[in-house]
């Protein structure tokens, strides 16, 4: 058992040296955390924060409670989840137990008095199913109660049960008992929730007695129970140390009925008073603070927070888990939801109970308090992807103008040609996704293999008038895991067009530079007669910015961007596939035509089919060899959009990738990116007392039984010189200009022409059976 419990520890900590971070700074990372120093005292030294008091009960920061050690990645009350919340939370992060008892009155760690999902209880022992009332309910199942501690340690391994979280764990470790737990860190802090005395109780089973018996082998900060009637039993019993153990009633949802007092929750919530007559403080599920309404937004808070404190109640929220969405308003990052709730400027719980202790220590420790705007820590560039489009849809106005105000420090624009010659911005030369336009443009649909494998409504078929009479669209790329993006916002704002853009850009050229994308430049020229390479150097000519801003062209194609070689402008090569090795020749030929690549993150970080990361590829190092920056895209805040390393977590996926040395992050949400540049948690060399860690990818990967894994995916091959060099530009062909101004609107004339006919055809033949249909009737 030993092993398993140290697993954790040396995997994190390895994983951090390795990468040049601190690990040994336990004892300095506290002073960080410590409240405003009272008249006299010195100012507090470096940090993300100004150091003002916390809006606490005790004027400290506030608590983070590990439920069940890290069981967004480890199986819930896992040694190596209790490691991980201590290897990767905040100094003085509890460890939160749900204790169940063993048929010999012993206590276990585990999640939910049911084994069936959260152990192997059902295989290991199939005779052992039974049917239970609890607190007024027939439960089917397995049970703690009918199992002995021995079978516990012999034959029982933990299952990770929530079923959408990673499944590789499961069968590895033992459930430990709250002492085990408690010891896993010299200095151990430990939180006991005890769910359900009144049937421990009914059958012969004494929590107070198992409590008083191990005193000896621990004993525990906070206990904490959703009955009135045993924190009274609790509190009444001549052998409890109030100075030692705070008592905290747990509130179940508002209309679950109290089991000892026979009153409903949400009744209970009233009588503040009357709680803190056994008890310290309250623990409630999240929504009882900030609640969430049917439509996915918050509402007004409740003032819960405010009124406990006046009694001299702690207020500690439940239910935070950064791979479950909470609220549209967060915009899917975990810190958001976490300064809500500590750093609102008009209270703060006094504690948070998180599956991913990583995130909520990353909040308070150095996102909670932090001046805005404060100075940019970190150099690389958070550069948008179509806007901030995690908010609005991309491209549009609102999307450009968040980014901005957001931090983005290039904000991006990938230029698109209408039928009738203008530049605007839009992600792809395909108007569906990004539009309503299925609807009012479906005459229009062709396949064009030069451009994409799958039919579109282009923009190049479209005039602009046309273009701006259609919606724009919110894009939901995780939409299949039921992630949708801000749908209050679902069609907000409007297109803009290049030199819209650039206007934009111009008025904050002070801080933020720009990216212009330039795609399918030889097909708009040849079968078009669309000089897009023109169109955008006039409409930057025109724009006259300001020498200082930052200018950077970027396209797939070579040959594109060889036109911009004489300008100013720097020159990013685009990869949209995965790349894994750059030999030098190739990377000597890139270096012909481009300043930087832009590539996607599979490509300095490699992914299995587990979706946990494999390891590093050299294309960071061949790049930098060259002289060639790297920015990466791909970057969100939705769970979905992360390997399972980065444990659901912007901040540590962004600290991970920057520890690897890439010069860029192109993102989906610039907000969430310039948060984490700008704090000093940011940099390892810094003096303040926390920083973010990375995660050194494959690491976790290797700790897997090889017999769980599936077949490994083949190897990318390495990059040629034939991948990047392009053909040259053909020339404009102002005769298929002419010819497509001719076709009345559609895309490819001969494909119109065809669907015309076709539709023709069909039209005569109805018209035909309907004529003898009548001369018959």
């Amino acid at each position: 058992m030993i092993k398993e419990l140290l697993f954790c520890f040396l995997l994190i900590y390895s994983s951090l040296a390795k990468q040049g971070y601190p690990v040994n700074n336990k004892p300095p990372r506290r002073a960080r955390l410590q409240a405003i120093p009272g008249p006299g005292q010195p100012a507090p030294g470096p940090g993300p924060g100004p150091g003002k008091k916390w809006l606490t009960l005790s004027g400290m920061e506030p608590l983070v409670i590990a439920q069940g050690g890290f069981p967004g990645l480890f199986p819930d009350s896992s040694g190596a989840g209790y490691s991980a919340a201590m290897a990767m939370g905040v100094p003085g992060t509890l460890k939160y137990c749900n204790l169940q008892l063993t048929k010999d009155n012993l206590g276990v760690c585990l999640p939910d008095i049911k084994l069936d999902n959260c152990t192997n209880a059902a295989t290991k022992f199939p005779q052992q199913k039974r049917k239970y009332n609890i607190n007024g309910k027939d439960v089917d199942g397995w049970f703690p109660l009918d199992l002995t501690i021995d079978d516990f340690m012999k034959e029982i391994s933990l299952l990770q049960n929530i079923y959408s979280r990673a499944s590789v764990f499961d069968f590895v470790y033992p459930p430990l008992q709250p002492d085990s737990v408690f010891g896993i860190e010299p200095k151990g802090k430990l939180w006991l929730n005890v769910q359900n005395d009144l049937f421990w109780s009914a059958h012969q089973l004494n929590v107070i007695k198992y409590i008083d018996e191990s005193k000896e082998f621990f004993v525990a900060d906070y206990i904490s129970s959703p009955e009135i009637g045993f924190l009274k039993a609790v509190g009444g019993s001549r052998t409890f140390d109030r100075t030692k153990t705070k008592l905290i009633f747990k509130f179940l949802t508002p209309v679950e009925v109290e089991p000892t007092y026979k009153e409903k929750y949400g009744d209970l919530v009233k009588k503040l008073a009357m709680i803190k007559t056994f008890a310290s403080g309250i623990l409630v599920p999240k929504d009882y603070v900030w609640p969430v309404g049917k439509d996915g937004y918050l509402q007004p808070a409740s003032t819960l927070v405010v009124d406990a404190h006046k009694e001299g109640l702690a207020v500690y929220a439940a239910g935070f888990a950064s791979d479950i969405f909470s609220s549209y308003n967060y915009s899917y990052d975990p810190a958001a939801e976490y300064l809500q709730f500590v750093d609102n400027s008009q209270f703060s719980v006094d504690g948070v109970v998180s599956e991913f202790p990583g995130s909520a220590s990353n909040a308070i420790a150095c996102l909670a308090q932090s001046p805005n705007p404060s100075p940019k820590i970190a150099t690389t560039l958070v550069i948008s992807h179509n806007g901030a489009s995690i908010d609005y849809p991309g491209c549009t106005d609102l999307a450009y103008k968040k980014a901005i105000t957001d931090g983005a420090d290039i904000i991006d624009c990938n230029v698109q040609m209408s039928k009738d010659g203008v530049a605007f911005c839009l992600d792809s030369a395909d108007l569906l996704g990004k539009t309503n336009a299925a609807m009012a443009f479906m005459d229009r649909s062709t396949s064009i293999p030069e451009i994409q494998p799958k039919s579109g409504v282009f923009t190049f078929d479209v005039t602009w008038t046309e273009i701006k009479s259609v919606k724009p669209l919110i894009q939901n790329p995780f939409q299949s895991g039921g992630l949708l993006r801000n749908p209050k916002a679902k069609h907000a704002g409007k297109f803009l067009t290049l030199p819209e853009f650039l206007e934009l850009a111009k008025k904050n050229a002070s801080t933020v530079g720009i990216l212009i994308g330039i795609q399918n430049a030889a097909y708009l020229a040849s079968k078009k007669g669309l000089d897009i390479i023109g169109t955008i150097n006039n409409a930057l000519k025109k724009a006259n910015l300001d020498p200082k801003q930052q200018v950077l062209i970027q396209s797939d194609d070579t040959s594109v961007l060889a036109k911009f070689k004489s300008s100013a402008y720097q020159r990013v090569l685009l990869f949209t596939k995965p790349i894994a090795d750059a030999p030098k020749p190739v990377t000597d030929d890139i270096k012909k035509y481009a300043d930087a690549v832009n590539v996607v993150k599979k490509s300095i970080v490699q992914e299995s089919k587990i979706y946990f990361s494999t390891g590093l590829t050299k294309v960071i190092d061949e790049m930098h060899a060259a002289n060639i920056s790297v920015y990466v895209s791909g970057f969100s805040t939705e769970t979905l959009s992360m390997m399972l390393d980065f444990y659901s977590d912007p901040y540590t996926e962004l600290i991970s990738f920057i520890a690897a040395g890439i010069d860029g992050v192109i993102t989906d949400n610039p907000k969430t990116a310039n948060a984490f540049m700008r704090n000093p948690c940011v940099d390892p060399n810094s003096t303040a007392p926390f920083v973010f860690m990375p995660i050194k990818p494959g690491d976790y990967l290797a700790q897997v039984e090889p017999a769980v894994l599936p077949p490994s995916s083949a190897p990318i091959p390495p990059l040629q010189v034939t991948d990047v060099v392009d053909p040259p530009l053909p020339p404009v062909n102002a005769g298929a200009r002419k010819d497509s101004n001719k076709g009345g609107g559609g895309g490819d004339s001969s494909g119109s022409a065809q669907q015309r006919t076709n539709v023709d055809v069909v039209a005569t033949t109805l018209l035909l059976i309907g004529l003898v249909c009548v001369i018959l009737w």
